[in-house]
């Protein structure tokens, strides 16, 4: 089986015992997360539900792994003969889940 899914405003297609990272999520390590899918189909794509806008009685079941950091990300702005140019940067907080079941 897989699914698409939204989490934090982004979409993910998934499968049972993927590992994602997605944007910060205030959940515990090893709590569960439960959400509706998107779309819900089975690997040769013959079964498939489209959701308007969540299918009907799907249930995709999370575990979170990890809360961490992610890598940094470089904010460059220039404008060219002004001699203006800023650096900035930062690292945004994400949380790793893993896919426990989808039904």
């Amino acid at each position: 089986m897989l699914a698409v899914i939204e989490l934090g405003g982004n979409q993910f297609i998934v499968r049972e015992g993927d590992v994602i990272d997605v944007k910060k999520l205030d959940k515990e390590i090893n709590e569960t997360i439960t959400t509706e899918a998107l779309l819900v189909s089975d690997e040769e794509g013959k079964e498939t539900k489209v959701g308007t806008p969540t299918v009907e009685g799907s249930k995709v079941e999370f575990k979170v792994v990890d809360q961490f950091k992610g890598d940094k990300v470089r904010v460059f702005k220039m404008k060219s003969k002004k001699r203006y140019a800023r650096n900035k940067g930062f690292r945004p907080h994400l949380t790793k889940i893993e896919v426990l079941s989808i039904g």
